[in-house]
């Protein structure tokens, strides 16, 4: 069985996916924290949890600046840019992959290359993340980073509720999004060969 490597994760974006995975899963677990901290049940002094949520939304932040940089001034970027007319039809194409084929053990419909790193499902899921997810979280956590800017109110409900609410909408979403994203990294070739490539950069097919 002929292996065939492709390397389509430079250092910085595996350093970058690093840094913002462990950021991310600090996240969640302060911010669940937080959230039933009025229910005696807290899983960290609260204290602790705000410094760390903070300290992490910061470090999540700088790394999401990075990552934005390195795609505009690197090749990275044309993957989230590139669109193709007939990318309705792709997705249904995917989606049925996933539903079933991926079960008969039929050929992935997208194979991964230099010109193409992800298929139509993954690649309109991470641009709605990273390019629309990722800015909302942000710019609400900042808005209850600092609660005197948000003075805005709707149908009588404070500024500060909405953005919370903001806030946690896009934090369940993420959270959903990194389970899916977790679960498919196990459908390479081999359970850990897309686990793999975030070590050694290759991504890895089998003939």
């Amino acid at each position: 069985m002929a292996t065939i490597k492709t390397y389509l994760y430079p250092v910085w974006i595996r350093i970058w996916h690093v840094i913002n995975a462990v950021s991310f899963l600090l996240l969640i677990f302060t911010g669940i924290a937080l959230h039933y901290a009025t229910m005696g049940t807290g899983l960290i002094k609260f204290e602790m949890a705000v410094n760390l949520h903070n300290v992490c939304a910061l470090v999540l932040t700088f790394n999401y600046g990075l990552f934005v940089i390195g795609n505009i001034i690197s090749g990275n970027g044309r993957f989230y840019r590139s669109w193709r007319e007939d990318m309705g039809a792709n997705l249904w194409v995917q989606l049925k992959f996933y539903i079933g084929g991926i079960f008969k053990k039929e050929s992935h419909p997208f194979a991964i290359n230099k010109e193409r790193k992800f298929n139509p499902l993954q690649k309109i899921s991470y641009v709605a993340v990273m390019y629309i997810c990722m800015p909302l979280i942000i710019i609400s956590g900042f808005g209850l980073l600092f609660p005197e800017t948000v003075v805005i109110s709707v149908l009588k409900i404070s500024g500060l509720a909405l953005t919370a609410f903001l806030h946690q909408i896009m934090g369940f979403v993420l959270s959903i999004f990194l389970l899916i994203h977790l679960y498919t990294c196990t459908l390479g070739d081999k359970p850990g060969t897309l686990f793999k490539s975030m070590v050694n950069g290759y991504h890895e097919e089998h003939e």
